[in-house]
């Protein structure tokens, strides 16, 4: 019995720290931080890339946020990688390409997957700092600028503030609080200790000569740039003024998907990297194991917690409250999941979002475990009518 009580308590924790435990301790810290940043001559080139597979819904949008920047016109230009797409993308591309001398843009046959575009656009770039985004992702005018100004001799890469466009339907309210937590976290990784626990693929600025080459099928290609930086004794911030705009994804199921790329891009960036941890136990290895890995893994603490607890029932009048709460949880949880297109019984929603996002987790390490041979991407479905 003595083991199943260590496993008990031990899933426990490693549900408590990264979910309430670490967050507490980190925005608790970030109020005796202090992190300024003044702005910067402009007198650096940045490339803006970015892979797009039929994103003719976003892609003018995206392209005329970059140009009405306030960062010196002369000193920025713009590289876009079609993915094979079918729909217009191609089409507008060409358009703004002639409109716009800042703007070229290369066609890819056949479906080559974001990171090979990447790594494709970022060799061709002559640019001293490489903006990295996705086709969805609208800047303002102060986006790119806020960016470069957080860049001092010992910042490699500098993260975006991103926001979801304000909608009620579906999930959105589910996401955007998630997101908003998670922007404090980062932010606050970034004040106190310039170790922001990875930057969103979306939005983020790096020097070139730091940019890794990704490697082949991997889908977290920005927390292996990430981390890559650091493993180069640079250091991550997070800008918070570096504001940028993206619809937030509303239903379920195309949430479901993203954040199952997601998992197994995670399980691929702790094989990559799991030996910094021990070479670089602070504030690297904590952070990571505390703000990520354990957040990865608890499926998996969910999962024995119960199993233990309901063996350990009759030994403690504690195994049985926790049995009959895991279960009202669970059931809450799967009731959310049911109601998630309404907008009725919302705060359901909450419980069903949590239980969705670990079951792509699980899902997500065992397809990671057999092996991932392609990495080509659907664009996420996001505000969907």
């Amino acid at each position: 019995m003595i083991v199943l009580k260590i496993i008990f308590w031990t899933s426990i924790i490693g549900i408590l720290i990264p979910y309430f435990a670490f967050p507490a301790l980190v925005l608790f810290l970030k109020r005796f931080a202090n992190s300024k940043t003044g702005r910067k001559e402009q007198t650096s080139t940045i490339e803006i890339i970015f892979a797009a597979y039929n994103e003719e819904a976003v892609l003018s949008s995206k392209i005329a946020s970059c140009l009405e920047s306030n960062y010196a016109s002369d000193k920025l230009s713009i590289s876009i990688g079609s993915d094979n797409s079918t729909d217009k993308t191609n089409e507008i591309l060409e358009y703004w390409s002639k409109k716009d001398s800042r703007v070229r843009y290369k066609v890819f046959e056949s479906r080559s997957g974001k990171s090979e575009i990447i790594n494709t656009l970022v060799k061709e770039s002559k640019a001293d700092f490489l903006l990295l985004t996705d086709a969805n992702i609208i800047f303002n005018p102060l986006t790119i600028e806020s960016l470069y100004n957080s860049f001092d001799d010992s910042v490699g890469i500098v993260g975006g503030h991103i926001v979801y466009n304000k909608t009620k339907k579906g999930i959105a309210d589910q996401e955007n609080v998630y997101l908003k937590i998670e922007n404090s976290i980062k932010q606050a990784e970034s004040d106190i200790w310039s170790c922001a626990m990875g930057v969103e693929g979306g939005c983020y600025m790096i020097r070139r000569e730091l940019f890794p080459e990704i490697p082949k099928n991997f889908f977290m290609e920005d927390f292996f740039v990430s981390l890559s930086v650091l493993r180069k004794s640079f250091s991550i911030k997070y800008a918070p003024r570096a504001l940028c705009r993206e619809d937030v994804s509303t239903y379920s199921s195309e949430e479901y998907k993203r954040k199952l790329r997601i998992s197994i891009g995670n399980h691929q960036n702790l094989n990559y990297f799991r030996k910094d941890i021990l070479k670089r136990p602070f504030p690297f290895g904590i952070l990571f194991i505390s703000h990520k890995v354990l957040r990865w893994f608890t499926p998996f603490f969910l999962i024995l917690s119960f199993l233990s607890a309901v063996i350990l029932l009759p030994q403690n009048a504690i195994y049985a409250l926790y049995s009959g709460f895991y279960m009202l949880f669970i059931s809450l949880g799967l009731f959310g999941i049911l109601f998630s297109q309404t907008q009725r019984m919302n705060w359901l929603k909450f419980p069903g979002h949590f239980f969705y996002m670990n079951l792509a987790l699980l899902e997500g390490f065992f397809t990671y475990k057999k092996g991932i041979k392609n990495n080509a991407w659907e664009p996420t479905k996001r505000n969907q009518d």
